[in-house]
């Protein structure tokens, strides 16, 4: 595989990976709402939605999006916490914090209009090489390469690449330039990542069925699996929290708003600190009696785990209304995953 001019492949290989890739495509493609799509706003919120997330779990986020939002106008004037909410669930909020920031940034410096200059795109919020490669080679059909986790793996099998992937980005995009086929390049990136989606898979991958076999070097030396390499695993740590639910007798319970920035910013919690909560609720509310505690929680993020102990209280003397909430309305506010679940438990 390969000659002399620093290309991983030839160019009799190319063609032949392109074309049997591209058949492969028309026959076993996936349907999804977003491709072939001509709005360009629709494809960068499916694009931002795809990160890290699975096709069946964005599909229903996607359609109640384009409901709430269809223009990039809708989205930049509607407010924060609106936009939060309807993340709500999909996790990684910083990607809703994203489109609503570069919304803002289009009708700003863009008159209201998605650039299509790649230069342009990459200045917008939240977008990267990739998925500005994604957007403009879907929405556009032009030749911009793309490198998500599933073009990553196909392309570390195909090579048997011997590093994990995170060491080798540069070697990998060159690959992925190389790979794409001019002349079909919204067909071309769509098919490589369906490949990655449907057969090339992390595990249990179907290589018989695989238009790309003959090519790839791990199928032929029958260890698919062994790539790509991992990374050592760091140990993920746990944070182990208190958190307080206080209501009153009007029938509220107290909230409180994270940082816009950081970690889960702009969502709703109950209050809660690592440790003794008992200070931090007494200092809120120096009348507030223990009732109960309720099952712990667990919720997993990408590089922690938390536990959470939810504790009910009873606060008689109630004078201030800021942060109380009635329990009927709590439904409005975003939560992240984990007061989601105090909030049924």
């Amino acid at each position: 595989m390969g000659d002399s001019n620093n290309q991983f492949l030839s160019d009799g290989e190319l063609v032949e990976m392109r074309r049997s890739l591209l058949d492969w495509y028309r026959q076993q493609g996936r349907t999804l709402p977003w491709r072939n799509e001509p709005d360009i706003y629709r494809v960068w919120i499916s694009e931002i939605m795809l990160q890290q997330t699975q096709v069946k779990t964005v599909m229903p986020y996607y359609e109640r999006w384009l409901e709430r939002f269809p223009t990039v106008q809708a989205l930049a004037a509607a407010d924060l916490q609106d936009v939060l909410k309807l993340w709500e669930g999909l996790g990684y909020y910083a990607r809703a914090r994203n489109l609503h920031h570069a919304s803002q940034q289009m009708v700003n410096e863009f008159g209201g209009v998605f650039p299509e200059d790649l230069e342009k795109i990459l200045t917008l919020k939240g977008i990267g090489r990739t998925t500005a490669g994604g957007i403009l080679s879907s929405a556009r059909n032009l030749p911009l390469s793309i490198l998500d986790g599933n073009v990553k793996r196909v392309l570390a099998r195909l090579v048997a690449l011997d590093v994990p992937t995170n060491q080798a980005i540069a070697t990998l995009w060159a690959m992925s330039d190389q790979l794409i086929d001019p002349e079909h390049p919204r067909d071309f990136n769509q098919a490589f990542m369906d490949l990655g989606a449907t057969l090339c898979t992390l595990k249990n991958p179907d290589c018989p069925r695989c238009p790309w076999q003959q090519f790839c070097q791990a199928s032929q030396h029958h260890t698919p699996t062994d790539f790509p390499r991992k990374a050592l695993k760091k140990k993920v740590p746990t944070k182990r929290l208190v958190a307080a639910i206080a209501y009153n007798s009007r029938n509220e319970v107290f909230i409180q708003q994270r940082p816009e920035t950081g970690l889960l910013g702009g969502l709703w919690e109950f209050p809660n600190v690592e440790g003794n909560i008992e200070a931090t609720i007494k200092r809120l509310f120096p009348d507030a009696i223990y009732k109960k505690s309720l099952a712990t929680v667990f919720h997993a993020y990408t590089h922690f785990k938390i536990e959470v102990e939810p504790r009910v209280y009873r606060i008689k003397l109630v004078e201030q209304k800021e942060g109380w909430v009635a329990i009927a309305d709590l439904h409005n506010y975003p939560f992240s995953k984990a007061h989601l679940k105090l909030l049924i438990n």
